[in-house]
């Protein structure tokens, strides 16, 4: 399952980049929004930095506006994925896209069969809102098993990227319904590398090597 980090933060996606378990990076206009720069400059720096997919989201609401978001949206680097909302206009837009090869990746999806007619459009990617769904008392990891039984049936090629999420055991429930890409905040991601017990082993391996003869051997010069 690849990983990618939902933010627009460069400092943010540098870091976790650093860590090297970064496949790519999801964006909204909120996000965006957030950062309070040149949006050319911030989505092109981003590009620069992840050597993976960058989804960056439309803001039309036409299918004729949508086209027009993405062609430039996809001049901007060649890793660009375009974000296109599960509407009939977007599905409008989705289908031109996909015959000119732009890469598509589409969003605010709530049902299986959003996800379906997403697969038969071609969607380079598709996105089920998990936390949303269990904000509203449905169980949303439920529908990335649907969508991964649908699309296995059919041998449709689209991906499914668990969106959405809230919390560590989102990340696991969603490799184990076998979702193609898992996308989380910062915070998130960061959350996935600390367990207690870890760091509880750590220090006392630390202190027992203050017991070694000639340890002075490993002290860094840093």
């Amino acid at each position: 399952m690849e990983l990618f980090i939902d933010t627009a933060n460069v400092k943010q996606i540098k870091e976790a980049v650093s860590w090297g378990v970064v496949d790519g990076v999801t964006t909204n206009p909120t996000k965006v929004a957030a950062e309070g720069r040149n949006f050319f400059e911030l989505i092109k720096e981003i590009c620069s930095i992840v050597n993976g997919p960058v989804s960056v989201e439309v803001i039309s609401t036409n299918a004729e506006g949508m086209i027009d978001d993405a062609q430039k949206l996809a001049e901007i680097h060649e890793n660009i994925v375009v974000k296109i909302p599960a509407t009939i206009e977007g599905f409008k837009a989705l289908k031109i896209l996909s015959q000119k090869k732009i890469k598509t990746n589409l969003t605010l999806v709530f049902s299986p069969t959003q996800a379906l007619l997403a697969a038969k459009a071609n969607a380079t990617y598709v996105s089920p809102f998990i936390g949303r769904l269990d904000d509203i008392g449905h169980i949303g990891m439920e529908l990335v098993k649907q969508v991964r039984t649908i699309y296995d049936n059919y041998c449709f090629k689209t991906k499914i990227i668990a969106s959405a999420i809230r919390h560590p055991i989102h990340v696991i429930d969603a490799a184990l319904a076998r979702a193609d890409v898992c996308t989380m905040t910062y915070e998130i991601m960061k959350m996935l590398f600390y367990h207690p017990l870890t760091e509880k082993g750590l220090q006392g391996f630390l202190n027992d090597w203050e017991k070694v003869p000639g340890k002075e051997f490993l002290k860094s010069e840093k």
